[in-house]
């Protein structure tokens, strides 16, 4: 099995290698990680590091669980950064997560 860091990749492209029966449920992973985001752009703009939080929490949750380690990981940061109530560090996590989901190409293996 090919590892990511075999796969050609552009500098636009960030490439998650996936089993072919996750292929009908990542559509929807993503168009869901996509709300997810105005939705962490809607509680930063608002100051609402709670809810902040709480959307990290489920991003680190379910980011690995389907193969996304990198949401996990932004998860688990823009969960600290809610906890610091760190409006800097939130939007620069929050920024990389869009460009992450702007980028990321899936491959089926």
């Amino acid at each position: 099995m090919p590892r990511a860091a075999d796969l050609p990749v552009t500098a636009s492209e960030e490439t998650v290698i996936l089993a072919r029966n996750l292929e009908e449920l990542i559509p929807a992973f993503i168009e869901n990680r996509r709300k997810e985001l105005e939705e962490l752009r809607g509680a930063l703009d608002a100051g609402r590091y709670e809810q902040l939080g709480q959307l990290g929490h489920r991003m680190r949750g379910i980011g690995a669980s389907y193969g996304f380690d990198r949401v996990s990981h932004l998860g688990g940061q823009i969960e600290q950064g809610a906890a610091a109530s760190d409006r800097e560090g939130l939007a620069a996590r929050i920024a990389e997560y869009a460009e992450y989901l702007a980028r990321v190409k899936v491959v089926y293996e």
